[in-house]
């Protein structure tokens, strides 16, 4: 983007990113010495919103595909710099002492399991996973008076490790979090990718 050249590139960043943010900004250094970031991290769907409405990102990193091909179709980033960067996955997640995760989403019916935490499926596409994904299972109905939402996955991983939520559906680098490293187990949700895209926003490309 072109403000990098000029000293300060603001990224707009998916939740999910939050705990990779310095790793992957200390790559773009390499490239851009001279380079400033300023990071802020949202639901995707919220920052979509920012950008659509003015907001002075520069580039926008979404936990999905749809919002950056939108932001494109609907003028507010350059189409041209469309592009995935990663492919993430979902997690299931408890603390509740010999409840295998391994054994996949029925475990939610558990009684031990009082609360369950997701991301906003609304505006956070690691929701929108779990959410298709209980549909998938038939479970939707039967735990949907037991989720506590976040507004995003950061704060879903928070009710996690606060004790809010005996279980939760988050992404993998969530998982990586300080506050979920060595607490509880997880499993990988198989056959649940999740299409990671970015692009340079109107802004940027000015």
């Amino acid at each position: 983007a072109g403000p990098a050249l000029a000293g300060q590139l603001t990224v707009a960043a998916a939740s999910d990113l939050a705990y990779s943010m310095d790793h992957l900004a200390d790559g773009f250094r390499k490239f851009e010495p001279g380079a400033r970031l300023k990071v802020s991290t949202g639901a995707s769907g919220s920052l979509f919103a920012q950008i659509k409405n003015g907001a002075p990102f520069d580039v926008f990193m979404s936990a999905d595909m749809a919002y950056p091909e939108r932001l494109a179709r609907e003028g507010a980033a350059d189409g041209a710099t469309l592009a995935q960067y990663a492919s993430g996955r979902a997690a299931l997640w408890t603390s509740v002492p010999g409840l295998d995760p391994s054994r996949g989403l029925g475990i939610l019916r558990d009684p031990r399991v009082r609360r369950i935490a997701i991301a906003n499926p609304d505006v956070a596409p690691y929701g929108k996973v779990a959410k298709a994904a209980l549909l998938a299972a038939g479970l939707w109905e039967a735990v949907r008076p037991r989720l506590v939402v976040g507004e995003n996955v950061t704060q879903a991983t928070q009710f996690a490790h606060s004790g809010n939520a005996q279980a939760a559906i988050l992404s993998v680098s969530a998982l990586h979090s300080p506050q979920l490293r060595r607490f509880g187990r997880h499993a990988v949700l198989k056959g649940v990718k999740v299409e990671q895209g970015a692009v340079v926003t109107k802004h940027g490309a000015a």
